[in-house]
């Protein structure tokens, strides 16, 4: 099966390029980080009008449903990546090592998660509440989470006081904000879907480019070695293969359908580039080695377009076969009857 690469991959890889070629520097690179507070800010404040009462409330008829893909996604994760940071600085230089106990913590991948159920046959409704969800309460658990991994482990000195307060101003307070001027921009926003996604997508590259800027003048591939890049790319393929094959044996244990286990495969096992880079944008500002730190989300969320791509296509028939052969089965019934 041929896999494309779409074009947003390539702006983000062409991003990385040009900050490792041509970084922003001195007043030009202040302006810029300050450009991207406010464009995070907007973004959080457009996704609080966006989404509905009924989203954030939604879902609660299949709760073992839910229950199980949060439990994968902000339990059994951020403990699988726990043993990945002793790994540093032996193996791996040390913010790298803390960029995997963050991607451990991020919500799930909504509009991918949503679309591979959907090709897959699976259950549309469940992975939306699912992934909608968790992108919600995420944004209030991944912070706290990241602080008791990095306390658990001892990866880096953590600045937990500014942390807080960053979230509280530049994700919590414009989300809520927005979500109370709903009223009056939800209309527009429904209206204007693919301006929002848009948006979505210029303020990541924005932050990608200024990221690596950043780190690249800070000595970001003088002090990243090959060996620390390849060992992450195999660390994120081993998650992800991990948390497909979890996903796919605890469906299996309690019953699920076969719609089911599509739905949380793939809300389980995919974790939000689009939430994950703002969210480091507040939570690691200023940080030199902010490039090192988002590289293994990066990398996950690439992996997972590319495996969830395939696996979409075999669960779609396997969906699809087994519900011809159910209305075989129920027309025979019919006819003996």
């Amino acid at each position: 099966m041929k896999v494309r690469i779409d074009l947003f991959t390539w702006l983000l890889l062409g991003a990385i390029v040009l900050a490792s070629f041509l970084p922003v520097r001195g007043s030009a690179a202040d302006l810029l980080a300050t450009a991207g507070t406010v464009a995070v800010a907007l973004l959080f404040f457009l996704h609080g009008a966006a989404l509905s009462r009924q989203q954030i409330v939604a879902g609660a008829t299949h709760w073992r449903l839910h229950i199980l893909i949060t439990s994968l996604t902000f339990v059994f994760f951020p403990l699988a990546v726990l043993p990945v940071n002793e790994l540093a600085p032996r193996w791996m230089p040390e913010d790298l090592g803390l960029g995997f106990l963050y991607l451990g913590v991020l919500p799930s991948a909504v509009s991918s998660s949503i679309a591979y159920t959907a090709l897959a046959r699976g259950n549309v409704p469940a992975a939306i509440c699912s992934a909608a969800a968790s992108n919600v309460f995420g944004m209030m658990l991944t912070p706290f989470l990241l602080l008791l991994l990095v306390s658990t482990s001892g990866a880096a000195d953590f600045p937990i006081a500014k942390a807080l307060k960053d979230i509280v101003l530049q994700l919590l307070l414009p989300f809520f904000v927005g979500h109370a001027m709903r009223p009056w921009l939800g209309g527009f926003l429904a209206r204007n879907e693919t301006l929002s996604a848009r948006y979505d997508k210029c303020v990541i590259w924005l932050i990608v480019y200024s990221a690596f800027s950043n780190s690249v003048v800070s000595g970001l591939w003088e002090n990243l070695p090959l060996s620390a890049i390849v060992l992450a790319i195999a660390l994120c393929f081993a998650l992800l293969g991990l948390f497909m094959l979890m996903a796919h044996w605890l469906v299996r244990r309690f019953g699920f359908s076969l719609e089911d286990e599509a739905a949380v495969v793939f809300c389980g096992s995919k974790k939000s580039l689009a939430s994950g880079l703002p969210m480091a944008k507040v939570l690691f500002s200023g940080h030199p080695g902010f490039g090192m730190i988002v590289l293994p989300i990066m990398c996950y969320n690439q992996i997972q377009v590319i495996v969830g791509a395939i696996l979409a296509q075999r669960y779609r028939q396997k969906i699809e076969e087994a519900s011809a052969a159910k209305s075989l089965t129920a027309k025979t019934t019919k006819q003996c009857g």
